[in-house]
Formats: structure tokens, sequence, C-alpha cells
């Protein structure tokens, strides 16, 4: 078995994970290697072929594709190698991985590790959506590559779950596949997506948005999708509604099971890494960026998150020390999970000075309350809603009063 030591291993070519490595090839000596079991590096935004991409990380606005190829070709310029159709399938000792490449296996044993592998949509077993089993259902992703990538035709009609922003992206491609939505269905009492979206969507493309109502079964006939059944939440009234392709947008889960296999401390709510505000896992020298903590979020945050481990990375990489815990992050009711959830002494804010939360509720004008030990420490009301299907982002200076080994510090909202 062929060995390799690289200065970091990178495990993931989608944006925070050529970042990353467009920015450790210039800060480190010795090898950045990126691993990506696909043929083609790039991540989601190679099949998402509409615009959007790049705004905060490379200030201009590009197409998916665009945008992962010039991610690729700035990290390959600066020195990274990346290794497609390399699949890490065990990793030993904390930071040993072994990779099943085209032409064998091959051990790779980094000084250290970076983990952007990424988040998924939750498939229809795990959404418990009951009915026949036939052709014509995909998450967003599946449909996109299906579409740009390959060319392919779903059907004529399509009913979407979900009204977050990648639901609307899945209406576009959807359009361009000479496929129309019929329905968009959400059990949240509004769209998640921002009103920029969904408001020229339902005008534009014409879709017709179905709040507070649920998918609950679909119907078969000959072997593919022809109707699903649609129940409102608050009342059990349903409805049929024809169709011959379902959508399965959003409700996110990390690519976390090669954090898993690491033995590396998981969120239980997020599903992902725990990591503290340097993107330190809990074990020394591996670290974790982009969507696979915060699932789910743009992918020019993710990038940007790439950029930000690659400062940590070299500061590791020159001192190999872990500062003592200062203090845990907790999330109290309608908030899900809070990235980073980790402070250590001596560590710098996070990533563009905002900690990153998801909420289960509607909060049009939400006030954050930040407590630790039982004393307020902070209590601001933001401009921005807490809105299921999307981040939620709080600023960082709201913790400033937080003391080191006083406790856990909790942030709760309110209307």
């Amino acid at each position: 078995m062929e060995t390799m030591t690289p200065a970091v291993a990178v495990v993931g070519a989608g944006p925070a994970g050529l970042t990353a490595a467009a920015e450790l090839a210039r800060l480190v000596d010795g090898e950045v290697l990126v691993l990506e079991r696909e043929r083609v590096p790039g991540g989601i935004p190679r099949h998402s072929d509409h615009t959007g991409y790049g705004l905060r990380d490379l200030r201009r606005v590009m197409t998916g594709p665009g945008y992962a190829r010039l991610l690729h070709r700035r990290a390959e310029r600066a020195g990274a190698r990346i290794l497609t159709e390399a699949t890490v399938t065990r990793v030993s000792d904390g930071r040993e991985l072994e990779v099943t490449t085209p032409s064998g296996l091959v051990r790779v044993e980094p000084h250290a590790l970076v983990l952007a592998t990424g988040a998924r949509e939750r498939p229809r077993p795990a959404r418990l959506i009951t009915g026949d089993r036939g052709a014509g259902i995909y998450t967003t992703g599946h449909l996109q590559n299906l579409v740009h990538l390959h060319h392919g035709r779903p059907g004529k009609r399509a009913v979407i779950v979900g009204a977050e922003l990648v639901s609307w992206s899945a209406v576009l491609t959807l359009r361009e596949a000479g496929c129309r939505t019929v329905l968009m269905t959400t059990s949240q009492p509004v769209p998640e997506s921002y009103a920029a979206f969904h408001l020229p969507g339902r005008a534009l493309l014409r879709v017709p948005v179905a709040t507070g109502t649920r998918l609950v079964s679909v119907e078969g006939d000959a072997g593919r999708v022809s109707a699903v059944v649609v129940e409102q939440v608050g009342t059990g009234r349903r409805r049929r509604v024809e169709c011959d392709t379902v959508v399965l947008t959003g409700d996110w889960i990390p690519d976390h099971e090669l954090a898993r296999g690491t033995g590396l401390d998981l969120d239980p709510r997020s599903r992902g890494p725990v990591v503290d505000t340097a993107l330190r896992t809990s074990r020394p020298g591996v670290f974790a960026a982009g969507n696979l903590i915060h699932p789910v979020d743009t992918a020019d945050i993710a990038a940007l998150d790439g950029r930000h481990v690659a400062a940590a990375v070299q500061r590791w990489l020159g001192d190999e020390r872990m500062g003592e815990v200062a203090f845990d992050i907790e999330v109290d009711a309608p908030l899900r999970w809070v990235a980073p959830s980790v402070v250590r002494r001596g560590d710098p804010p996070p990533a563009r000075g905002r900690l990153l939360l998801w909420t289960d509720t509607l909060v049009r004008s939400p006030v954050v309350r930040v407590h630790q030990a039982g004393r307020p420490l902070a209590r601001r009301r933001l401009p921005w809603p807490a809105s299921p299907g999307r981040v939620f982002r709080v600023p960082w200076s709201l913790l400033a009063r937080a003391r080191p080994d006083a406790g856990p510090v909790r942030l709760s909202l309110a209307r």
C-alpha cells in the first residue's frame, strides 16, 4: 500500500475544502492534499446551474458551475494536490486515512486533517413518507445531477416538498428540463426562503405555495409516481395532487459518517462535529469546516469557513496545543443548534464574527438573550428574522461579557 505524508489532508472538494486547500497551500510548508470521492471537484455548486454564487467570498456573482471551476483552479494554482475518485474508507489513530482510489489502496498520514464533507438532504425513507414506490422521486441534488450533468429529463408535473432557498433552485432546474412545478408544500406557516426569492417565484414562475401543509403519501401507477396526498396541518383536511415527479428539498443532515468513524464528539442536534471558534474538533489536529458543522448554509459562507480554518491549521502546525475550554455555548428551544459551540482561551472569534444557529419556529423580530450561570449578559433585538430553513446569524459581540470557567453560556429567543 502506497503511503502519503502530506502536511495537511483535506477531505472534500466543495467550497469549504477547496478554499481551505488554496489558503493552506500558501501558508504551510509541505504538501496539501485534497481527497474527493467524486470524479470532478466542486461539490454541490458544480451541478447547481444558476446564478447567486460567490458574493461573500469572491465579491462577485457567478453560476454554480463557474464558481466550482474557479475554486478548483485557485486551489491547484496555489499548489494543492487534488486527488479525485478517492474515497476515505477508514480513519485510524486519529488522522491516519485509508483511501480507495482507481489505482488501489492508499494510506495517508497527514500532520493535520480537515474534514469538509458537507451535508445532504434526507431521502424519502428518512422523512417517513408512506405510499407506493415508483420512479420520479428526487432530492434536489439528485435532480440537479440528472438534469445539469447527465442531461436527463424528470417528468412533466412536479410537487416540491419544502419552500427553502434550495426549493426555488429545484424549480429553476425543473423549468429548464421542461417540467412544471404544480405545487410547493411546506409545513411552516410562511415560506422558509427569503421574500426576495419566494415572492418573485410565485409571481413570475407561477408556482403555488401551500403553507401549513405536509405531504403524507405518494401514489404510483405503472412503476412511476402518479399523484401525492397533501394534508393541512391544522385541520387534517387532505387533497390529491396529480404529478409524476416529487422533489424533496431541504431537511439537511451532515455527511458525518467519516466524523463518526473518527470518534469525534458530535452535536446531538445538528449531528455535525462539535467545534470551537478555530474549528478544531474534539481530537487534536482534526478540524471541520463548512456545512458539515452547520447544515446548511450558503456555499460562500462554507468557503469563508475554509479560509478561517486554514489560519487555524497553520497556527496548530506551529504549536500543537489546544487551549483550555473557557465555556460551552448552549441554546434553548426553539433554537436547535449553534456552531461553533466551544470557546477556548486565547482563540480568535468565529468566522465573520458570527455564531450560526438553527431555529424550528419562525420569530419575525427576534430578541436574542444571553445568560451565564443565571446572570444576564446581553439582550438585543436583531433586524432580521429567525426562520426555519435557513441559518440564523448572531453577532459574536453578544458574548463579550462571558467569563471563563463560569459555566455554559445560554442563548435564547424572545419575540
